[in-house]
């Protein structure tokens, strides 16, 4: 990208006198718009189109509140469109890159700070810029003895992954239910703390989320109707004791009565975290390649599979757990969790004593109790120059469905040429499949297929009544129109909120699919 993308409406006149007085408000050293390496930090990583069509104008670093204030009015009164992000680290769904080119990017980086943990009643507050890295850090320099959930590639934010939705592996796990208060700035400028934030002094801003009225916080995710600036988010007192699991199945199919006998155990805490259900290519490929199973073209054959299987001592699926509390309670636990999948054939149990030593395990066993790190990141060298991308059905815990989600991804996945590597992460009643498939991010006709595929699934997946829970730029349109009952009441709502919060349409335009009324089709 070497030449100057502008905003769309916005004349080069218009756009150069906004950048001089967002360099005024911020300083000219937090304002990036020479389309060199620091701007290149806010293209897509992994992109499946042309990375021009996420391309910026600009980014620009404010560090409070009054400067975000202050940009917003240089924005509507040039009209030019913001994307805002927190850290920019979410490379599965399009990174620091905004949905529309042309935008500038608004990074909360240096809005890092850790406004309070509060012990007692186990919380944080914490800005934009705060990662899962710097949060753990914190809690462990100042001796404290609560745990973070964290995403799986420990340099997200906090607040970025909260607002879209992110879920962890802690009983935790679901990342906006343990959120608790926000601050959020509304394009025209207004300040707004939601819940018992809105009450000045009160005791209760971060303990208690629904406030009085119209609960309003949700309204805020996934969407573009302000830009957060502060979030208090539950964490989890350190239990007395904690223990890693794996439990191995030997076939594919096994995944419908693994899940089936989960359930009860899942509505009942016996499992209590958010626990994850791999399959063979995603878990191996933490530590092998594909080339040194198989070097043909296409997807792995049914031999090369279970030789890798074989050699890592893995499952066709693995499902990693966690105990928490006294000893006798985990005791009487896992004994209840043994007695119960071991009605699956050839169902086989391993500890982190067993298997600790191994990278897959090791790195799991950390996110279970809140270790921020990276090592998930590894699958992305499973072929050579490896990029990825997530789609995201969700499902029921219920195990037809995730068998039948399941085959209809691997079988497409497989004809298209592409490897199947996902995971269902098990919240509570609900499964997120999680696929993630790995492709030659420089070959632009492999690039193409895979983005074939997944048009091809995001169809599919609504046919069979699976939506997407999350999603990655290139689809957010077609996402959103997969949610279509009653004429798109859903999103006729979403668009009649934005065009009220936001008229003049600055703010993350394309979002989730919501664009504003000056940018929407016929």
């Amino acid at each position: 990208m070497n030449r100057q993308v502008l905003p769309a409406q916005v004349s080069a006149e218009d756009f150069d006198t906004a950048i001089a007085q967002c360099k005024e408000v911020v300083g000219p050293q937090w304002v990036f718009a020479d389309q060199g390496p620091h701007l290149h930090a806010y293209l897509d990583r992994y992109p499946i189109l042309d990375a021009a069509l996420h391309a910026p104008s600009a980014a620009v670093a404010p560090k409070d509140v009054d400067q975000i204030r202050k940009i917003l009015a240089i924005a509507r009164h040039y009209r030019i469109p913001l994307w805002t992000v927190s850290t920019g680290r979410n490379l599965i769904y399009g990174g620091a890159a905004p949905r529309m080119a042309g935008c500038v990017v608004v990074d909360l980086k240096r809005m890092n700070r850790i406004l309070e943990v509060n012990e007692k009643h186990a919380y944080a507050v914490v800005e934009p810029g705060v990662s899962y890295f710097d949060l753990y850090h914190h809690l462990r320099r100042i001796g404290s003895r609560l745990w973070i959930d964290c995403a799986a590639p420990g340099w997200g934010g906090v607040v970025g992954n909260t607002m879209d939705r992110g879920v962890g592996y802690t009983p935790y796990g679901d990342h906006f239910m343990a959120q608790c208060g926000m601050q959020v700035v509304l394009a025209d400028g207004t300040v707004v703390d939601t819940a018992m934030g809105s009450v000045p002094g009160s005791a209760a801003a971060w303990t208690y989320k629904y406030g009085r009225g119209p609960w309003v916080d949700g309204m805020f995710t996934q969407g573009n109707y302000g830009i957060a600036t502060r979030l208090g988010v539950h964490l989890m007192p350190e239990p007395p004791g904690y223990r890693a699991y794996m439990i191995t199945l030997p076939r594919e199919e096994d995944i419908e009565p693994f899940v089936d006998l989960m359930r009860p155990l899942k509505l009942n805490l016996v499992i209590p975290n958010a626990a994850v259900v791999v399959d063979l290519v995603l878990e191996a490929a933490i530590s092998v390649t594909k080339a040194q199973y198989y070097t043909g073209k296409g997807p792995m054959p049914d031999s090369a599979r279970r030789t890798m299987m074989t050699d890592l001592d893995l499952g066709a699926w693995n499902f990693y757990g966690a105990l928490y509390g006294p000893d006798r309670l985990m005791d009487n636990n896992w004994a209840l969790i043994r007695d119960t999948f071991s009605r699956i054939p050839g169902v086989r149990f391993h500890t982190e004593e067993q298997r600790g030593h191994e990278p897959a395990f090791a790195y799991r066993a950390k996110l279970m109790r809140g270790v921020p790190n990276m090592t998930e990141f590894s699958y992305v060298n499973w072929i050579p120059n490896g990029g990825h991308v997530a789609f995201a059905p969700m499902a029921p815990v219920n195990g037809a469905t995730a068998l039948k989600q399941y085959l209809l991804v691997k079988n497409r996945t497989n004809e298209y040429g592409f490897d199947y590597l996902g995971e269902y992460i098990v919240a509570w009643r609900d499964m997120y499949h999680i696929f993630v498939p790995v492709f030659d991010r420089d070959d632009p006709q492999e690039r193409r297929r895979l983005y074939e595929l997944l048009s091809l699934l995001v169809e599919e997946a609504a046919a069979a009544g699976y939506g997407e829970y999350r999603t990655h730029l290139d689809l957010m349109d077609q996402i959103a129109g997969t949610y279509s009952w009653n004429d798109n009441a859903l999103l006729r709502f979403h668009q009649r909120l934005k065009d009220s919060l936001d008229p003049a349409g600055i703010l993350a335009p394309g979002k989730s699919g919501i664009w504003p009324a000056w940018m929407r089709r016929p």
